[in-house]
């Protein structure tokens, strides 16, 4: 277990780094997480991608995968590998603030 220090709250993170408890999540939490991953500022791209995660975890409780991440949230994978590189659809569910998507090592 870890923690992040957002402000004057301490948030729970599991081993690497995703938020416990989506109710701690907010976009000051989202832009202190995508800090950490080495995303200095969130565009209002990543945002469309964020917000894309969350929906689909609140739908159907986990992320969605790649290719549906691709096909259904107007993001090309080529953006998302300059949006979030290195392992777009990990870094996205964390700044997300919700669990690793299944099938991601």
């Amino acid at each position: 277990m870890g923690v992040l220090v957002v402000g004057s709250k301490s948030i729970q993170t599991d081993d690497e780094g995703y938020l416990v408890n989506f109710s701690d999540w907010s976009k000051e939490v989202a832009e202190a997480i995508a800090k950490q991953e080495g995303i200095e500022q969130l565009t209002d791209r990543h945002w469309v991608v964020i917000e894309f995660m969350q929906k689909e975890f609140k739908e159907h409780g986990t992320g969605p995968s790649m290719r549906k991440l691709t096909k259904e949230s107007g993001v090309s994978t080529k953006e998302l590998y300059e949006l979030f590189p290195k392992g777009p659809a990990k870094k996205a569910a964390k700044i997300a603030g919700i669990k690793k998507p299944v099938g991601c090592v």
